[in-house]
């Protein structure tokens, strides 16, 4: 069975009590939960990591490379602004990259306007909440083949 990682960044973990009007009630375990469901109607296998340290980040995404991972869907939180390290780990990989936001990035302040991480990424989706991540396994899935 392929596996889907889906990998979330900095403070995403307070999804549910960080301001709500941005990024709704759902908490992280909620849309990790959904996720999973989804890939088991979908047929694969998925595994949602989050972390608050760019390095451990940076180490799960090379554990994938090793692992073979089908694809990656990944929140990079503010790191995807700024974070060139984390941009050239996920280069590193062979399987196809789904970067996801709840929130609208180019709808808010600019320096969220540009994501370092586009243009290893075969596509972006962002502005719908929860189902962000859930549009964004669906294409993942399809990318996988």
């Amino acid at each position: 069975m392929k596996t889907i990682l889906v990998l979330n960044g900095i403070n995403l973990n307070m999804f549910g009590k960080r301001d709500p009007a941005q990024y709704g009630t759902a908490t992280l375990a909620e849309i990790d939960a959904a996720l999973v469901a989804l890939g088991a109607e979908l047929g694969v296998q998925v595994e949602c990591f989050q972390t608050n340290h760019e390095g451990e980040m940076v180490a799960r995404i090379h554990r994938a490379f090793d692992e073979g991972v089908a694809a990656v869907v990944i929140n990079a939180g503010a790191w995807t602004h700024y974070s060139y390290g984390l941009r050239d780990a996920l280069a590193i990989l062979k399987a196809p990259i789904v970067e996801v936001h709840m929130s609208n990035i180019h709808a808010r302040e600019a320096f969220r306007h540009h994501s370092v991480l586009a243009e290893i990424a075969r596509g972006q989706i962002c502005g719908f909440g929860p189902d962000s991540y859930l549009l964004g396994l669906r294409a993942a899935v399809t990318l996988a083949g």
